[in-house]
Order: C-alpha cells, then sequence, then structure tokens
C-alpha cells in the first residue's frame, strides 16, 4: 500500500505511538505546501484513492483510511497541548437540535426547475441551497425551511413541519428530481405566499416568513401580482438571480424590472446576484447573514397583522333590530379577516344614537374568539343620530389610548341615514390624528354626508348599499382598501 507523507510546518510527534513510515520521517523537501486546515482539506483539497494511508504532524499524529468523502480517523498519540492565549471568546457552541435560536425564521427556498436551468445547473443550485441550509442552523428552536419547485406548475417538495434536522434537509434535497417546463416563477410565488405559510403547514406564530426566490435567467411570466400578494400576506420576498440576460437577451425578457416588483423592499437589501452556478461557495455566509436579520424584514408587518380598526355603528330608531343585527354580521366578517392578539391587530366597537357608548375597546378582548363574541353580544340601543359627535368621542376615547402604538388606525362609520350634527370638522380632526375613516351608507344615508367623512381619496373610502343585506358583499372591498391603505403607508 502507497504512503501519501504531507509534511507540515510542525514537526512530527510521535512518542508513545505508531511511528509513520521511515520514507516520511526522512523526507522534508522545502517547498513543498502545507497541509489546509483539516476540515478545509477533506472537503476541498485532497483527493485519494481508496485504501492510501495519510500521516499527519500537527500537535498530534493522526492515521486515516480514506472511504471516497466520508473518512474515518484513529488518534494514535494522545497528548496534551496548551494552546497560546488569543483574547478571543471561545465560540458558543450550537445545540444542533435546538438550532440558532438567533436567527428564527419559517424560510421557502423557491428553487427554478425550468430548463432556462438545465439539469446540471439545477444541480449545482440543490448544493448551493443545501450549504445555505444547513449555515442557518436549522433546528427545532431555530430556523425551519421547506422547499417548493418552480417550473409550469409549483410543486412543494416539503413544507415546514416536515424536517427539524438540517441533516434530513440536506437528504431531502438531495432527492429532489428536476421538473422542466417554462420559467412560471410569479405563479409559484404567489401559490407559495397563499399556501405554504399555513399552520397546518408548520408555519409559527410571530417568526418572520420569508421566501427565497432562485431564479436563473428571467421569468417566463409576470411577478408584479405575486409580489404584491406576498406583501399582502407578510412574507419578505427575496430574489436570487443567476446569470443575469445579456444586451442581446433582453429583447426576450417580458418586464426587465422584474426584480424590484417582487422584493419585500426596492432598497437593495432583497435582491442577490451571483454571475454563475460554479463556485458560489463564497455567497452562502452573505446571504445568510440577510436572512438571520430579522430587523430588516420590512414586510412582516401586514394589514392582518398591524391595524387597530374601530367600528362605529349607528344604533338609531330608523335602523330597526333586524337589520341591526345584519350591520353586527358586517362587522363580524370584516373583524374575522385580522389577525387578532396582543401583539397583532386589535378591534374596538362603540354604537352611537345622540349619545355613545363603547362596547368595548382595543385591548379589552385579544383573540378573534372573543371579539367576534363581544361583537355578537351588542345590544341595539335606539334613538336619533348624531354621527359627527360620535366620531369626536371615537377619537378621543378610542383611539387616544392608542395613539402612539405602532399599529395603524382605521375607524369604519357605519350608519343609514343623514346626521342632526355637522359630520366634516370631527371626522377632519380624526384625520388629522392619523385615523383612516372609511365610510359605510345604508338605505337613507346621504352620499355628501358619507364623502365629507371619508379619508382620500373620497372615492375609494366611501361605500354605499341600497338595502341593509348589500352589506355583506361589501366586506372583500373593504378589506382590500385597508390593505391597500397600509401597503402605501410603507412605502
Amino acid at each position: 500500500m502507497q504512503a501519501v507523507c504531507l509534511p507540515l510546518p510542525v514537526e512530527p510527534f510521535t512518542k508513545g505511538g505508531q511511528e509513520p513510515p521511515e520514507e516520511c520521517a526522512s523526507r522534508r523537501r522545502p517547498g513543498l505546501q502545507k497541509l489546509p486546515l483539516l476540515s478545509r482539506a477533506l472537503q476541498e483539497d485532497l483527493t485519494l484513492e481508496r485504501g492510501q494511508k495519510m500521516y499527519f504532524a500537527q500537535q498530534t499524529v493522526l492515521y486515516g483510511n480514506f472511504m471516497s468523502l466520508g473518512m474515518e480517523f484513529m488518534l494514535l498519540s494522545p497528548v496534551s497541548v496548551e494552546l497560546p492565549y488569543t483574547g478571543k471568546r471561545p465560540k458558543k457552541t450550537l445545540d444542533k437540535k435546538a438550532g440558532n435560536k438567533d436567527c428564527k425564521a419559517d424560510v421557502a427556498f423557491l428553487i427554478d426547475g425550468s430548463y432556462n436551468i438545465g439539469q446540471r445547473r439545477f444541480n449545482l443550485q440543490k448544493n448551493f441551497v443545501g450549504k445555505v441550509a444547513v449555515m442557518l442552523g436549522i433546528g427545532t428552536e431555530g430556523p425551519h425551511v421547506g422547499v417548493v419547485q418552480a417550473s409550469e406548475h409549483p410543486k412543494i417538495e416539503f413544507y415546514l413541519k416536515n424536517f427539524t434536522a438540517a441533516k434530513e434537509v440536506l437528504f431531502a434535497i438531495k432527492e429532489l428530481g428536476f421538473r422542466g417546463g417554462n420559467s412560471n416563477t410569479g405563479k409559484a410565488l404567489k401559490h407559495t405566499a397563499q399556501k405554504f405559510f399555513s399552520l397546518e403547514n408548520g408555519a409559527r406564530k410571530g417568526i418572520p416568513k420569508i421566501i427565497v426566490v432562485f431564479l436563473d435567467g428571467w421569468p417566463s411570466d409576470d411577478l408584479e401580482e405575486a409580489g404584491i400578494v406576498a406583501r399582502e400576506f407578510g412574507v419578505n420576498v427575496f430574489i436570487v438571480t443567476v446569470a443575469k440576460p445579456t444586451t442581446e437577451e433582453l429583447g426576450m425578457v417580458q418586464d426587465i424590472g422584474f426584480v424590484d416588483k417582487a422584493v419585500c423592499r426596492t432598497n437593495g437589501f432583497f435582491s442577490y446576484q451571483m454571475p454563475t452556478w460554479f463556485g458560489t461557495t463564497k455567497y452562502v455566509k452573505p446571504l445568510v447573514q440577510k436572512l438571520c436579520s430579522h430587523e430588516q424584514m420590512l414586510c412582516s408587518k401586514t394589514c392582518y397583522n398591524s391595524i387597530n380598526i374601530a367600528f362605529l355603528i349607528d344604533g338609531s330608531s330608523s335602523v330597526g333590530e333586524s337589520n341591526f343585527r345584519l350591520m353586527l354580521d358586517f362587522v363580524s366578517n370584516v373583524a374575522k379577516a385580522f389577525e387578532i392578539s396582543d401583539i397583532g391587530s386589535k378591534v374596538a366597537a362603540v354604537q352611537f344614537t345622540y349619545d355613545q357608548r363603547t362596547e368595548f375597546g382595543f385591548t379589552d378582548h385579544i383573540t378573534k374568539e372573543k371579539v367576534l363574541s363581544a361583537i355578537r353580544s351588542i345590544r341595539y340601543m335606539s334613538g336619533g343620530t348624531a354621527t359627527g359627535d360620535a366620531i369626536s368621542f371615537t377619537t378621543r376615547n378610542v383611539f387616544g389610548p392608542v395613539k402612539d402604538g405602532p399599529n395603524k388606525n382605521f375607524l369604519i362609520v357605519l350608519t343609514d341615514g343623514q346626521s342632526y350634527d355637522d359630520v366634516r370638522g370631527p371626522a377632519a380632526a380624526a384625520q388629522k390624528a392619523g385615523i383612516t375613516v372609511f365610510s359605510v351608507g345604508v338605505a337613507w344615508a346621504p352620499l355628501d354626508d358619507l364623502k365629507d367623512m371619508a379619508s382620500q381619496p373620497r372615492e375609494s373610502h366611501t361605500f354605499f348599499t341600497r338595502e341593509f343585506t348589500g352589506l355583506e358583499q361589501m366586506v372583500p372591498d373593504i378589506i382590500r382598501s385597508i390593505c391597500k391603505d397600509f401597503l402605501d403607508s410603507k412605502q
């Protein structure tokens, strides 16, 4: 068997252990390359035939039988080595099962499986994704990851809940098959944002949601709508582009600004470019550092989990008991769309006639179930209509305590008739206090009053229906308008 001799800058230490071959002990030719660190040597610098032996000489002597890339070592001469003080703190050991607790995130890797990338580069992409996954520090209390493949049709390869150990994730990535087809990245991004991050599939409450999109070349479809959907769902989208289109290829690109249309923010943080799939190891750490920078995840806050909504409900005599119940159904249907919690969105309700009654405030109920129960329990007052006074009362008593809080404030005024007092002044004061006002009118509510109360642009903040039964159809449009206002305020 041939012996492989790799000299080091330190003399061989063999006392008490097995001697290296005589030819190794005597050969110290100058100019030979020094051995790199062992871990690096194993991964990158050594290619030895099966059965060869290697003798190391750096503080201890190691003997190794090399089994392709998997190697077994025996310490032949254990020694006690006193290392010089370097002034550096010892590295914090990572609990492999718990993972990196400083990088809690739910991450979907949206990999390119189109004909653009091809089988060979697809395999290189898998290697890169595997390295990123390992460096993240996957664990039960650290990052969780899943993979979606984009091609003609998106395919969720595995969910966040499927694996919580790095070796399991690596094996799952290795087993992924190349699908081929068009690069319908927009379709895959939208599907991932809507379907991937459910609680049933392993998403965790209060943890940043991230999609890392890998794109070789350019997409076959539009990314703008998918980017909007992702932001509405509170997903932070990163785009990693490889091999940007050449000048000659630009004519084939549907939208040369596709990256800016999809990422969370166009501030440069969420876009990442690599020139090729070869030699990508140096790009792993910078990408991981971005994914672990939770303070930069600007899209984690959404219209669903970061707003306060107060409902100002007309309880005047013209409404009637049965129609009042339909108004409460409307309030419930709007409220149930939002993620209500002590750290999320909050809901309050005020009923008014000539007088005002706070049914419940923003801090009275911190779960969706309790809020919906409280709405159902509201009793009809009956009386006159003083909408202006009610707006002033709500601005002062309901929004006042939360005016310095992190959530964006919305007021939905629900009325069926003309107010006996001025509504323009109180509504303007509410808007000046940072409250976005939506006016919802039914039956005899004058359109001029509704527009006077609504925020700008008035057309998108004013809603009207002739019948109380028409309130139900307004719910999706109002929710969409709230979310648009929220996103516009964050740009």
